[in-house]
């Protein structure tokens, strides 16, 4: 969407965070799989930018990644998959 278009940008940055709501108990369970899939997915190389100034643009991924609510609900698990790791190297 285009930079100067105020009322979709406003409409995605109020839609983004129920969209997590609505999701966060699939969030709280299984959130950084989903996290990383979905930074993965938009930093591929062949991506387009998230923001482009240059041309004005900005992506509702944008929103997405940089939303404090998504890395909140994906803590429990990022910290739980912390854990597991630290275990499973220390047995090893």
């Amino acid at each position: 969407m285009r930079y100067e278009e105020r009322g979709k940008r406003m409409a995605v940055k109020a839609l983004v965070p129920l969209g997590m709501l609505v999701a966060s108990p699939v969030l709280l369970i299984a959130g950084a799989p989903i996290r990383r899939r979905c930074l993965r997915y938009v930093y591929r190389d062949e991506a387009p930018q998230i923001l482009d100034k240059e041309r004005g643009r900005v992506s509702a991924h944008y929103f997405v990644v940089t939303d404090p609510l998504l890395r909140w609900l994906c803590r429990p698990t990022d910290s739980l998959a912390r854990l597991i790791e630290r275990r499973g190297s220390t047995t090893s």
